[in-house]
């Protein structure tokens, strides 16, 4: 059986239909063993693409947006995520909450594991016509830090990931004012990509991953929440049980696990709002940023439903 190492930038609940393929022996199934691990940094990653550590790397698009046309050449060649699974959340509101209502405000988007919180949010706030200079953004601290200082008082609204948005929701120390599942469209949040190098080598892996990911997200997508609490309760035993079903129930709901496919146009749209942010200088061409052809040949060689 082929191996395939993957080096995630974190062990989240977003990343749900990887760990359900193993659980389900998908990927045994299609005759290749994955071994994955999270790094803390983060950057880790990219220091076990370079050194052969991992095969390939689970995490934001932004990166290999940030490295086109640089010495360190990456490929995506599939999804996690179709959508954004973040919140914004505030102390308390009534009514309907809009963009501008932050104005003059602070707001805390937590950045130790990337800039794409703080980015996502500003581009969603250009979107509705508001200007994000005037507010004011606290960045590049830890969730666990910025969560601890929003309920001791500090800021006005906090982005989060959809499992910690719940769990200020449930303990009453937070609402979520807008959820980003709905008002913030179609995206590759998450995505698998590899060394440019090192695609056609990894290619029938690759495949084999990915058309064992796509039958887990078919799975996830038609299993009840309730018979998912065992396998999320052993990735997330410290997570109050409530709280983390919620959290899954919605992500469920949504289409962030509806495809592996990455859509044109929505990675059009986050690479040109990480373009206003300056986090890049072009936006890069879906062609040389996304190979769609190990996607294609998993969904050629998938069984007719």
């Amino acid at each position: 059986m082929a191996e395939l190492t993957i080096s995630a930038t974190s062990h989240a609940l977003n990343y749900l239909p990887q760990y359900y393929a193993d659980h389900l022996g998908l990927f045994a199934d299609h005759d290749v063993k994955v071994v994955a691990t999270a790094k803390d940094p983060w950057t880790g990653v990219l220091d076990d693409l370079d050194s052969g550590a991992a095969d390939i790397a689970l995490g934001g698009l932004w990166v290999p947006g940030m490295y086109w046309r640089t010495p360190r050449e990456l490929t995506v060649f599939a999804q996690v995520n179709h959508q954004f699974p973040k919140a914004l959340v505030t102390r308390e509101h009534s009514g309907t909450f809009e963009w501008a209502d932050l104005s003059g405000g602070t707001v805390l988007a937590p950045g130790i594991g990337g800039s794409a919180p703080y980015a996502f949010t500003a581009g969603l706030i250009r979107a509705a016509g508001v200007d994000p200079a005037g507010i004011t953004f606290l960045r590049d601290l830890s969730t666990p830090m910025f969560v601890e200082l929003f309920e001791a008082g500090l800021g006005d609204a906090i982005v989060l990931d959809t499992m910690t948005a719940q769990v200020l929701q449930d303990k009453g120390t937070g609402v979520v004012a807008l959820d980003y599942l709905d008002v913030g469209g179609l995206g590759p949040n998450s995505v698998y990509y590899c060394r440019t190098d090192r695609v056609d080598e990894l290619f029938d892996r690759l495949v084999r991953f990915t058309t064992a990911l796509s039958e887990s997200m078919r799975r996830l997508r038609a299993t009840p929440v309730a018979d998912l609490e065992p396998l999320l309760a052993a990735h997330w035993p410290a997570a109050p049980r409530p709280t983390l079903m919620r959290a899954c129930d919605r992500i469920k709901r949504s289409r962030t696990w509806d495809t592996a496919r990455i859509d044109a146009a929505a990675t059009d749209s986050w690479m040109r709002i990480l373009q206003q942010e300056g986090m890049i200088r072009t936006v890069p061409p879906f062609a040389d940023l996304i190979d769609t052809r190990i996607i294609d040949t998993a969904e050629l060689a998938a069984p007719v439903r």
